[in-house]
């Protein structure tokens, strides 16, 4: 059998252009614009004085950039009866937001550890019962909640708010942390028991150090479903803990004067600038975290 020379084995280049390649960038190219563009004219107009915007070209470049309609968006724009601007609701966002994500994720890995590890007696019914929960809307049980956060003197306040995002969010939660740990060796669980090791001993000491992955992908899904939160944060937060999707309805949405359009795409920006923010700089932990089959199952 004759061999061939190495030159005749090498295989001819295919050419960069190919009309499978270009179908390839033209869908990026689209998908891209469509969510590139509205983000630039939120920018330009939010930098641009209310002369400019009244010619009508919301995708020209601002003649005379100001950052006036960010200071008014901040600190003097009228949310209702007040007009203090968004930073307001930005404080009460970030109270809501802290505790609910972490206890959420506290319980939430302790929920997962017990189901996986120690499986009590009815552990699946317990947790077919979570999975249920995460799927009903959460509209119905609004009145529900209302009636019972209103008998226990938590309605409209603080710790009730913060308590209403800790029950939405514990089934996904339960989820994620049950499937990740029910991915790791159970030869790690056996050998911990064989050394003595109890409940809580075993997941502080093996567990935890083990759960970084799952814990950036639960952490960036529950701060960005809370920070975004409109409609819970409406009904449960009270007028005082008002979150910030909330005072950026009563911004764009005030009736009186003239509408400034300025204004209003700062304060859409402001209230966005924190899940942008946590996506920016936490987004390869984020894949790093699927990828270690944080969502698996």
């Amino acid at each position: 059998m004759a061999v061939l020379p190495p030159a005749a084995r090498v295989r001819p280049r295919k050419p960069l252009l190919t009309p499978a390649r270009l179908g390839i960038y033209a869908f990026l190219l689209t998908a891209a614009l469509f969510f590139l563009v509205p983000l630039y004219v939120m920018l330009v107009t939010s930098v641009k004085p209310m002369a400019e915007i009244r010619l009508g070209n919301i995708f020209a470049l601002p003649l005379a950039p100001t950052f006036e309609p960010w200071r008014n968006a901040w600190q003097a724009a009228c949310t209702g009866l007040e007009c203090e601007g968004i930073r307001g609701g930005f404080w009460n966002s970030v109270k809501i937001t802290v505790p609910s994500v972490l206890l959420s994720i506290a319980i939430g890995a302790v929920n997962g550890y017990a189901l996986s590890f120690w499986r009590p007696r009815g552990a699946n019914a317990l947790f077919a019962v979570l999975m249920i929960g995460a799927f009903v809307p959460g509209q119905v049980l609004l009145y529900p909640l209302v009636r019972a956060l209103a008998a226990a003197g938590l309605y409209s306040s603080l710790p009730g708010i913060v308590l209403v995002h800790l029950v939405f969010g514990m089934p996904m939660m339960t989820l994620l942390f049950r499937n990740y740990y029910a991915a790791l060796p159970q030869e790690l669980f056996m050998a911990a028991r064989i050394d003595g090791g109890g409940f809580w001993r075993i997941f502080y000491s093996l567990m935890l150090p083990m759960s970084a992955p799952v814990m950036a992908v639960a952490a960036i899904m529950q701060v960005t479903n809370i920070w975004n939160d409109f409609l819970l944060g409406l009904v449960f937060a009270g007028s005082d803990n008002l979150p910030m999707t909330v005072q950026l309805n009563n911004i764009i949405n005030t009736t009186t004067g003239e509408r400034l359009y300025n204004v209003n795409m700062a304060a859409t920006l402001l209230t966005s600038l924190v899940p942008l923010a946590l996506y920016f700089f936490s987004g390869r932990w984020f894949v790093r975290g699927i990828a270690s089959g944080a969502v698996k199952g």
